[in-house]
């Protein structure tokens, strides 16, 4: 019979997960999962707007995880064992099946978070794996063994024996409402560190910290005439920001405060480190018809304005720019709002060209995407073992999920990496 003790801290998607692997895996153990707050899974619940993006319909381990600004080759690996494939497998073994959109997000099918929810608390229950919440952990200490290696390797230049080796053999846990507990194997599962305090608890166990900054988030401006098209949106647009390497294309979104949208949240993620040192004061650059290079642009214009010379130029977009953004691009230009093509000067069209392949926009902050509340910081990778997600540094010591310094864009990435690291934490805790 096993006497294994597991306790995984944090009760979200990363923390389940390895549990219910690893309490399938040993019978015998016991594993308990300790929530600080009153609930489960709670990012759970209010993912994807209450459907719960599971992960995204993207089944190439190696394409799959270069949607990790940070993180990406550590996960190739272990996507590899575990990853899109497997998690819709693993839900539908549940009785719960997953319906792919045509963007490659996966949700269930009857688009309800709860029946997520309800899926991994049964699944830990049937387990036996025991669940607390209100239990916030607020010390770890090791319970160190001493082991006297004596070979030929143990032996220093000198003839002298080394210093005897400190291996961690189990931890013992302070919780807030002042009980302790002790364990053998321990899973730091607690989510992103949105503040370094939110990694304590591994710094403590001798591990470092990223500093944690924001991921995902969505632009604010001030520019007015911008402002006022909130609602529209634009189907393609390339995004870049002058002085780095950062450029990315994807739907656009103007909303009340700024901008949002696909194509600004991976600008956002790929972008987290050196945004957050420009005190996310910036300028954007946007190129409107990004499927066109600017000679065809040039061409339209003048298609335009042999063919259809009595037309208002506001009132001629290319498509597949929105009207209300047409106009307001072409005033932005200095084009009167009266101009008809036919008198349209060589001085207004090279104007009207230079905002549609590069409009430049001031950036004056963030907000962050509420969805998601992804966050670029954590565990330093090299710190751990991605093949079982055990410590380097404190033996018996694992991690999964966003306190690792992993993120991925929108869509169900972040979970994935919750599933797979915690999948893997569960099989190495129980020793497979």
């Amino acid at each position: 019979m096993s006497s294994r003790k597991v306790i995984v801290v944090g009760g979200g998607a990363a923390g389940f997960f390895a549990a219910i692997t690893c309490a399938e895996l040993m019978p015998d153990a016991e594993v308990t999962i300790l929530e600080e707050g009153p609930e489960f899974l709670a990012k759970v619940k209010v993912s994807g707007g209450g459907r719960c993006n599971v992960t995204h319909a993207c089944f190439d381990p190696k394409e799959f995880a270069t949607r990790f600004p940070r993180g990406e080759r550590e996960l190739i690996g272990p996507f590899q064992r575990f990853g899109a494939t497997d998690t819709v497998a693993w839900f539908k073994k549940r009785g719960v099946r997953l319906n792919a959109e045509c963007d490659g997000r996966m949700f269930p099918l009857n688009n309800s978070s709860q029946t997520i929810i309800d899926c991994l608390v049964n699944a830990a229950k049937a387990a036996g794996v025991k669940l607390r919440t209100k239990c916030g952990v607020e010390k770890v200490t090791t319970v160190a063994a001493v082991c006297d290696r004596r070979s030929h390797n143990d032996i220093a230049a000198d003839g002298a024996h080394r210093a005897p080796l400190q291996n961690a053999n189990g931890f013992d846990l302070s919780l807030s409402n002042g009980e302790t507990l002790s364990c053998d194997r321990l899973l730091l599962a607690t989510g992103g560190c949105r503040t370094a305090e939110a990694g304590q608890l591994a710094v403590s166990l001798g591990h470092t910290l990223e500093p944690p900054v924001p991921s995902l988030f969505t632009f604010g401006l001030e520019t007015p005439w911008l402002r006022e098209l909130a609602g529209v949106t634009v189907e393609s647009v390339e995004a870049s920001v002058p002085d780095t390497e950062l450029r990315e294309q994807g739907a656009l979104l103007v909303t009340h405060t700024g901008l949002s949208g696909p194509v600004i949240l991976r600008l956002s993620a790929w972008g987290a480190r050196v945004l957050h040192d420009r005190g996310y004061r910036f300028p954007l650059h946007l190129y409107w018809l990004p499927k066109l290079d600017q000679e065809e642009i040039a061409t339209e214009l003048q298609w335009r304005r042999s063919q259809q010379p009595a037309r208002l130029v506001v009132n001629t977009p290319i498509p597949p720019l929105p009207a209300r953004l047409w106009e307001q691009l072409v005033l932005a230009a200095g084009v009167k709002a009266d101009t008809r093509w036919a008198v349209m000067t060589r001085s207004d069209q090279h104007r009207l060209l230079q905002q549609l392949i590069r409009t430049e926009l001031q950036v004056t902050g963030k907000s962050m995407n509420k969805e998601e509340f992804v966050t670029c910081g954590g565990v330093r990778l090299s710190e751990v073992n991605f093949r079982t997600m055990q410590s380097r540094i404190c033996p018996g010591l694992f991690f999964a999920g966003e306190l690792l310094d992993i993120d991925g864009i929108t869509g169900g990435f972040n979970f994935q990496a919750a599933w797979t690291t915690g999948w893997l934490a569960g099989n190495a805790m129980a020793g497979k």
